[in-house]
């Protein structure tokens, strides 16, 4: 299979918006509303400073994608990247797709002198994601995440 990994761009918003609401019901049994998200995606590919989407395609298709945001660290005079909204279509999971798209992240980091390190979420029964990311060099944080 060949595999190009990129930053995503107007011509991406439609299948992001796809991939959002997936991901929305798959891991949290939510529907997003269509008119907000596709908003939502569009600012992110609009303004770089909200952050960027990567995605996988191939054979001409996008399979894949993930979301970079920043948060400033005072502590170490610099930016962590979170990753966000990771979504595989279901038939081309399993498939190191997710690690691909994870180096192009580190390989862009390494681009720019001002990334200290890498952080995202995930669910607390998603096994398999928390695997994966476990295989490919991240460690669970000691911190607990709230909102409100």
């Amino acid at each position: 299979m060949s595999l190009e990994i990129r930053v995503a761009g107007p011509q991406d918003i439609e299948a992001l918006v796809s991939f959002n609401q997936a991901m929305a019901l798959e891991t949290e049994n939510k529907v997003l509303q269509l008119e907000i998200l596709r908003a939502g995606v569009s600012a992110i590919i609009q303004d770089e400073n909200k952050g960027f989407y990567l995605v996988a395609e191939a054979n001409e298709q996008v399979v894949g994608s993930l979301m970079v945001t920043t948060e400033w660290s005072d502590w170490r005079n610099a930016q962590f990247w979170w990753i966000q909204s990771v979504y595989i279509i279901p038939s081309m999971r399993r498939q190191g797709i997710y690690a691909k798209l994870y180096e192009r992240v580190k390989t862009l980091a390494e681009a720019r002198n001002n990334i200290c390190g890498f952080r995202l979420y995930v669910e607390n029964d998603n096994f398999i994601a928390q695997k994966t990311y476990e295989s490919l060099g991240m460690q669970a944080s000691h911190y607990l995440m709230y909102e409100e």
